[in-house]
């Protein structure tokens, strides 16, 4: 009960995950941290979308570290989307 009275009500799937992207991008305020750090202990589903987040920001943030200049075709690029719905379900 208590759950879904935090999901429905306090905060949804669908505000949690934009505030996951808005703190990797930049800050977000204590409250709304406070709110997604409590969604977080008690949606399995955030928690996974979280993890899958720092992985492709991680990935993201060391391709562009790199001094050298990476080039990727359209059939890599699209093979690339296709493995991320793969995982992600979609």
């Amino acid at each position: 009960m208590l759950k879904k009275l935090i999901h429905t009500i306090f905060l949804p799937c669908s505000e949690a995950t934009l505030l996951m992207e808005k703190r990797n991008a930049d800050n977000i305020f204590p409250k709304e941290n406070w709110k997604l750090n409590l969604h977080l202990k008690i949606c399995k589903w955030c928690r996974a979308y979280k993890e899958k987040l720092e992985i492709l920001d991680d990935i993201l943030k060391r391709k562009l570290s790199q001094e050298e200049k990476i080039e990727m075709n359209n059939s890599e690029i699209q093979g690339f989307k296709e493995k991320v719905s793969k995982n992600l379900d979609i």
